[in-house]
């Protein structure tokens, strides 16, 4: 059965890998349909500005079907972990990073589903992507529990709820990073784009996948910054808050809603994750919460998207301010999934058990 479960990985990232490239395509193929039709040639328009010709649609399906590919694939490495394990396969960071890039390829095929919008994937697929290679560098032989581990109902239900909300926050950040590219904010999100790969890159060649998404991240902020300034002394400004659609991407009005469906969904899942939490820390060790570093930063992550959904049903928070919020949130998410290790406490966490 573990051999099963590596043989379904495998096809998991190939799948993954190319659904990525398939997204990319579709992209390109819709932008050059767009041109054909300007200068006269033949194509149709597309829902959102989009222009998919035959060639366009034929591309997505298949970039769809790979990605639905990845979702089995991944479901079935699970299933074969869970024959192989005895217990669900979320016991460490190997199984947690599979079953969260199966939370974030179930969650976007389903609003992929829902909304039509297949560009979505250009930057949920990357980051899927992102987590099955994470994986694939750290996966180790199956080893027995650690004590406060066995409690297969609570690692199960505790850790899948987790999955779904991240997943979700996935999307939203997806979302919200679109938002960005076509809006007032356009050049500060190009600068995080900018600025994250040649960081990625020299925390690649450095340390490995996890210093690259650190550095990636260190990078994306930096560059936002630089745009903030560049926007501040007006390169590249624009009034136009209504502007939208550039680039064959989906209008911004669609990408706010999507953004916002998909933490309505991913919130009572946190919420959820969080109690759960708390009621195995007490059979596990005596206490609700210790204030332990990863419970501490989840704490923070719960706060963000509350914060989210209050500006939103309270205040009317639209556009930009809720597009940023999300990409905050998302952060401190991939901060609580992967820079808690980084920590000078981590050794001291009582979840250490989840970076081995």
């Amino acid at each position: 059965m573990e051999k099963l479960s590596g043989y379904a990985f495998i096809a998991a990232i190939l799948s993954t890998g190319l659904a990525t490239l398939f997204y990319f395509l579709y992209a390109v193929s819709g932008l050059r349909a767009a041109r054909m039709q300007t200068a006269g040639g033949p194509a149709n328009a597309g829902a959102m500005g989009f222009i998919s010709g035959p060639r366009t649609a034929a591309i997505g399906r298949y970039a769809t079907m790979l990605g639905w590919l990845a979702v089995f694939a991944l479901l079935a490495c699970m299933v074969f972990r869970t024959f192989a394990t005895g217990h669900g396969p979320f016991s460490n960071m190997y199984e947690f990073s599979v079953a969260f890039a199966f939370g974030i390829l179930t969650i976007y095929m389903w609003f992929e589903h829902k909304y039509h919008q297949r560009l979505l994937g250009l930057v949920v697929m990357p980051v899927a992507l992102a987590m099955l290679l994470y994986a694939w560098s750290i996966q180790g032989p199956i080893e027995p529990l650690v004590p406060a581990l066995q409690n297969n109902l609570l690692l199960t239900v505790h850790v899948a709820t987790a999955i779904v909300a991240y997943g979700s926050f996935a999307i939203a950040f997806a979302a919200a990073l679109m938002f960005l590219l076509q809006g007032r904010y356009a050049i500060v999100a190009g600068g995080m784009l900018i600025g994250a790969i040649p960081f990625a890159i020299v925390g690649g060649l450095a340390g490995g996948l996890i210093a690259a998404l650190g550095a990636g991240l260190l990078g994306a902020v930096v560059g936002a910054a630089g745009g903030y300034i560049a926007r501040s002394m007006g390169v590249g400004a624009s009034d136009d808050e209504d502007s939208g659609g550039r680039w064959g991407l989906p209008k911004p009005q669609v990408l706010d809603e999507i953004g916002y469906r998909a933490i309505v969904v991913g919130f009572p899942f946190l919420t959820l994750t969080i109690l759960l939490g708390a009621v195995w820390a007490e059979t596990a060790w005596g206490r609700y919460w210790s204030w332990d570093p990863k419970e501490t930063a989840s704490l923070v992550t719960w706060l963000i998207y509350g914060a989210f959904l209050h500006a939103r049903v309270m205040r009317g928070w639209r556009g930009d301010r809720a597009a940023w919020l999300a990409i905050v949130g998302f952060a401190v998410v991939m901060f609580t999934y992967l820079g808690i290790s980084m920590l000078p406490t981590a050794e001291e966490s009582a979840h250490v058990y989840t970076q081995t």
